[in-house]
């Protein structure tokens, strides 16, 4: 029930935690309702949602993955997620757990051949540090690990079959690595050097920030959304570039779930080397959340998330997408969605049909467009009885 995560909030550290739904049930919804980030998910035959070189730090507690199988292809999904310079932390079977000494020893192997630096044992928990550049590959090992090539982006996570080879740094532009990034809160607003994945990334970058701290001064000052108080404990940013709206919420008690859609540009990258959490998401599917978990959903450009890349048609429904964002919100939370007034339109056609009650209003004064900003309350109703 992300226990762990909730502990380190205090630290400010933010974790995401996932789980699959299994047969300790809504593990997930359990720890999304005490206010902890968390979402449903599992390592399977897929790479995770994620960027390469995302996490500094990954902690697996009595998780029973088998790391070793199918020639460490699991452990290797891990070195992919985790920043060189980073830690692994796994507590639990197999750690010097009886009756599992030759899957410890496996561990312990794969570990070796990765060049992670054994930082310490202590009963049934161990901590590896990932060394700061390349892995000492492609030297001898038993379970046959190479180096990618370079023609695989490890940061492609999105529907993409799981690969039994070891990402190199070279193969990701950039300075990421624990200790070479900028240390909290310094590196939320310093221009990453992965921002370059877009051309002229760093003015974009610096653009966008300026924007989204407008932006939310608006929201909070003209609009009166209730974002820096309690009522709003977690929000999701449903096209969230490079996590310029979450970064101008940073002095409040609150996390966001960046989510960066999957046909557009890799970016999340940068929203993890600002020290925010995110996700890549297909908007034409269902989000990997139970109904009601979201206090505020954020969307600005809906209409891109639907439509194929440079024309007018549309991949999925809007009806569709907005059912599913009313799935995810809870009663009496709040959804803003910013695009043209034609689109907002459409929005608050669905909107009205969904019982939200919305209201449409200018964009802030400074800013550039066309756009309207659409705020609606998700109502609390309920089925009249038929008798």
């Amino acid at each position: 029930v992300a226990s762990f995560g909730g502990s380190l909030l205090s630290e400010g550290i933010l974790a995401l935690s996932f789980a699959p739904r299994d047969s300790h049930k809504a593990q997930i919804q359990f720890a999304l309702e005490r206010g902890i980030p968390a979402f449903v998910l599992m390592l399977g035959t897929r790479r995770l949602p994620f960027p390469a070189f995302a996490f500094d730090f990954i902690h697996c507690s009595r998780c029973l993955i088998p790391f070793t199988a199918y020639n460490a292809t699991y452990f290797i999904e891990v070195d992919r997620l985790l920043r060189p310079g980073g830690y692994l932390v796994i507590s639990g079977p197999p750690v010097q757990w009886p009756k599992q000494d030759k899957e410890w020893a496996d561990l312990q192997a794969v570990a070796r051949a990765l060049c992670y630096e054994l930082i310490a044992v202590d009963g049934n928990t161990v901590i590896w540090k990932k060394p700061d550049g390349d892995s000492c590959l492609p030297n001898q090992n038993e379970f046959g690990l190479e180096s990618c090539d370079e023609s695989n982006d490890p940061s492609n996570a999105w529907y993409f079959k799981l690969r039994r080879c070891v990402t190199s740094t070279s193969s990701v532009n950039g300075e990421y690595p624990v200790g070479i990034i900028p240390k909290w809160p310094d590196r939320l607003t310093r221009a990453p050097s992965r921002a370059l994945v877009m051309k002229n990334g760093i003015d974009l970058f610096r653009a966008d920030t300026r924007r989204w701290t407008r932006r939310v001064a608006y929201y909070k000052n003209t609009l009166n959304l209730k974002l820096g108080s309690p009522a709003v404990r977690n929000v999701m940013d449903m096209n969230a570039f490079f996590g310029g709206f979450a970064a101008a919420l940073v002095s409040d008690p609150v996390w966001v779930m960046n989510v960066v859609p999957a046909r557009k540009p890799l970016t999340l990258g940068v929203i993890y080397d600002r020290g925010l959490i995110g996700v890549y998401h297909d908007w034409c599917e269902p989000f990997s959340t139970y109904p009601r978990t979201y206090d505020f959903i954020h969307v600005a450009g809906i209409e891109s998330l639907i439509k194929l890349p440079g024309s007018s048609k549309g991949r999925c429904n809007l009806v569709d997408l907005m059912v599913e964002m009313d799935r995810m919100l809870r009663p009496e939370g709040t959804v803003v969605i910013r695009d043209s007034p034609e689109v907002i339109d459409k929005v608050a056609r669905i909107a009205h049909a969904v019982r939200w009650t919305a209201t449409i209003n200018d964009k802030e004064p400074e800013s550039h467009g066309r756009e309207k900003i659409l705020v609606a309350t998700k109502t609390f109703w309920k089925l009249t009885s038929s008798h």
